[in-house]
């Protein structure tokens, strides 16, 4: 019996040192400039889409909020490859909920299911667009409550996109990273990377439209503060 007790402290001693050696990056994406106001989604043509929403829909490029925050950039470790633990992750959510996708921005990792939902009363299809090699198009129909279509892919991608070809303002932009240390920033601008390892790294911010920035971090155990810039393309 001691000899087992001895054996059961060491996992915990193992898992404290692991923790020890970990650290979070936090920070705040901020916008500089005025963006292009949201433009109205025309749904003249599809009346039960229209049906759906209680106001009308606008394409928000730039979603910012009050102190400038900038929501939707991703927020990506640049020198970790090869390290995704996508295979066992939760999967990514995506729902057709009045003819939207929703979220618009999103990232997984390679190997990472995501779950399309159409929770709309009538048919969508899901139509991906990568553009890398070894990522796989695909164009499936899908009904409303029809079962979830579930995906995956193989390869790093920026804002690989899924359409709806039925309702062509249909969009959602998905980022495929292989490792699991990255963020989407929230409507306030802040993100989390959590239990990244002590070191050296490269972190990129990267806006669909406001372009990308990287800077340098060293990350240390505990919280590390890291705070981003984007510009408004003049």
């Amino acid at each position: 019996m001691r000899i087992h007790a001895r054996f059961l402290i060491v996992p915990a001693l193992a898992a404290g040192l692991q923790a020890a050696q970990a650290g979070d990056i936090t920070g705040t994406i901020t916008l500089n400039g005025t963006p292009p106001e949201g433009q109205v989604i025309d749904m003249s043509s599809y009346p039960d889409c229209g049906k759906l929403n209680e106001k009308p829909l606008k394409r928000e490029f730039y979603i910012v909020g009050p102190n400038h925050g900038l929501k939707d950039v991703v927020i990506s470790i640049k020198n970790v490859t090869g390290k995704s633990t996508g295979a066992s992750a939760a999967p990514l959510i995506i729902d057709q909920k009045g003819c939207e996708y929703y979220p618009y921005v999103a990232a997984v990792q390679t190997g990472q299911k995501i779950a399309v939902k159409n929770s709309d009363p009538f048919i969508h299809n899901v139509h991906t667009t990568p553009t890398v090699p070894g990522n796989d198009e695909k164009n499936i129909p899908q009904i409303g409550g029809a079962p979830d279509i579930s995906l995956s892919f193989s390869n790093p991608e920026s804002f690989l996109r899924f359409k709806c070809d039925v309702h062509g303002w249909m969009f959602t932009y998905v980022t495929v990273v292989d490792n699991p240390y990255f963020a989407v920033s929230g409507k306030d601008g802040t993100f989390k990377i959590s239990n990244l390892p002590q070191g050296k790294y490269t972190i990129e911010a990267a806006h669909r439209k406001a372009g990308k920035v990287t800077k340098e971090i060293e990350v240390k155990d505990g919280d590390n503060k890291l705070d981003f810039t984007l510009e408004v393309p003049k």
